[in-house]
């Protein structure tokens, strides 16, 4: 039987980095207050002409690079993305493109902040039934884009990047199980209300940005994310004791930690960047896995789980040996 595992890890963060101080500046805020509700001391922001591509090909390039395979290896490019370059084509063939890739599936996924996880689900069931060998999967985003730089209750909270795996065909399950779930009564509660068929006048005026219920959002994440943990556990039948790393998406401190308490984990064996990163949505878990793979946290053999919530609301889970 064919499984998949991930090969190999890259991550890209953009050079620009603003800290919790430059809000006092433009919004009623303090460092303090934002560090207090958040976890977060500093983001990263996109350069001028720096695109969602941009960064999912850099990170792509430390993927590939990590799992010695280089573009002609890979047959199917997956990236999750909210902020994409354009309407179509879909940022998945421009990186396509820019890698010089060709003849190869590639194709957006458009789940928020569990993006990455609806990518791992799909990239997987690609490679178990041969649709795959050797898949490419990037989750970018360009938040700073579709922020209200005025409304101090969502502008502190994101930040730009990108994050990616390569996930290869193997004899022994690497992805062991995914999970993933949504339910589109929430809509309203985490969103930008504005499109193409529906708002088009505000993404005309530029005034598409992200609205967001927080204290909703806190309280549905932290029930969901206990919820799926604990799916996840139960369907293999393991107990929190044998997950090695809880890595979760990196939204904020205090729903991270409340994740791990209901797990009984301790902090010790949760992955946060969020304090560096701040939300960067679908890129959050590649790139926090990226970052403690590099820095030897994460080693190959350790049981990880990753569990990610997002507007829709979607939310999922996968149990992975790495």
């Amino acid at each position: 039987m064919t499984y998949s595992t991930i090969a190999g890890t890259g991550g890209y963060l953009p050079e620009r980095v603003m800290e919790n101080k430059e809000f006092e500046k433009i919004v009623d805020t303090t460092d303090e207050w934002i560090r207090e509700r958040s976890g977060i001391k500093r983001r990263h922001i996109a350069a001028d002409g720096e695109t969602t591509s941009d960064m999912a090909v850099a990170a792509a390039r430390k993927a590939m690079e990590a799992a010695g395979v280089d573009t002609g290896d890979i047959d199917l490019i997956i990236v999750s993305t909210t902020t994409p370059d354009k309407v179509f084509p879909s940022t998945a063939c421009i990186v396509q493109r820019q890698l010089k890739i060709r003849n190869i599936p590639a194709f957006d996924v458009h789940a928020a902040c569990s993006g990455f996880i609806y990518s791992l689900d799909i990239a997987d069931r690609f490679i178990r039934t041969g649709g795959a060998g050797c898949a490419l999967l990037i989750g970018s985003e360009t938040y700073s884009r579709i922020l209200d730089w005025t409304d101090r209750s969502t502008c502190v909270l994101f930040g730009d990047g990108a994050g990616a795996v390569v996930l290869r065909a193997a004899e022994a399950p690497g992805i062991i199980s995914t999970h993933i779930h949504a339910d589109g009564q929430y809509e309203d509660l985490l969103q930008v209300p504005a499109g193409i068929s529906s708002g088009y006048d505000q993404v005309q005026k530029g005034r598409a940005y992200i609205h967001m219920k927080g204290h909703e959002v806190f309280r549905k994440a932290v029930a969901v994310l206990g919820e799926i943990a604990r799916e996840t556990l139960a369907a293999n039948q393991i107990d929190e004791g044998d997950i090695d790393w809880l890595i979760p998406h990196q939204a904020n401190l205090r729903i991270i930690a409340a994740t791990a308490k209901r797990l009984a984990l301790p902090m010790e064996r949760v992955v946060v960047t969020v304090d560096e990163h701040a939300n960067t949505s679908s890129a959050s878990i590649p790139l926090a896995l990226d970052v403690a793979v590099r820095d030897g946290r994460v080693k190959r053999g350790e049981l990880l789980l990753f569990e990610a919530f997002g507007a829709g609301f979607t939310w999922g889970s996968a149990l992975v040996r790495y």
